[in-house]
């Protein structure tokens, strides 16, 4: 086994091949009922995806990101669960991943005390979804409209963005404006845009 297979062992995570599939997986035994709502809500919006599958490699490591980003070949979107100081109102920023986030320049923005990143047992409360794999098609879980959506005026221009099916053992590859025009208002939450240059 060299170098240049596919699957040659490195440490002890194997790294393989990953492929862009079009659509929802073929077989959906095994995966988690979370991933299989989103393949399903967003094939009864007719909004088309591509996928790959990465359940080896969690993305939880810049190199397993790195590579994952290589195969979706779009805009790759941070996506930050924030709250207020007194924990009574909850965002899910998407923003570039080259940026900078700056607490101070949003909350000016969005007229919040200082803001800070959300506990971990909120994000699952409200999106069912655990830290390392927030994405914005979380929202569908959001029924009672607890996160607001904001949205970095930069990701305007993106035509495709990267993002998890609720889990980061796979990352999807969508059309930023069928999120915007389709996805978020199935889901009733309309986005705030900002205005996000990464200073105090």
């Amino acid at each position: 086994m060299g170098k240049n297979d596919p699957d040659f062992l490195k440490g002890e995570v194997i790294l393989r091949e990953y492929h862009l599939e079009k659509g929802r997986p073929a077989d959906v035994t095994g995966r988690l009922e979370k991933e299989v709502r989103c393949y399903d809500l967003l094939d009864s919006l007719q909004i088309p995806y591509f996928r790959v599958d990465h359940r080896d490699e969690p993305a939880y490591t810049m190199e397993a990101c790195e590579r994952i980003d290589a195969v979706l070949s779009c805009t790759i979107v941070k996506n930050l669960f924030l709250c207020n100081r007194q924990q009574t109102s909850f965002y899910m920023l998407m923003m570039p991943d080259r940026k900078v986030f700056k607490t101070k320049e949003l909350s000016k923005q969005i007229g919040s005390a200082r803001l800070s990143f959300a506990p971990p047992e909120k994000m699952l409360e409200y999106l069912d979804i655990a830290p390392g794999s927030v994405s914005v098609l979380g929202l569908m879980n959001d029924r009672e409209n607890h996160v607001q959506l904001l949205i970095d005026e930069d990701l305007r221009n993106s035509e495709f963005f990267g993002c998890h099916p609720c889990i980061n053992t796979s990352s999807m590859k969508v059309r930023f404006q069928d999120i915007l025009e389709k996805f978020l208002p199935a889901v009733h939450h309309a986005p705030e845009f900002v205005h996000l240059a990464g200073e105090d």
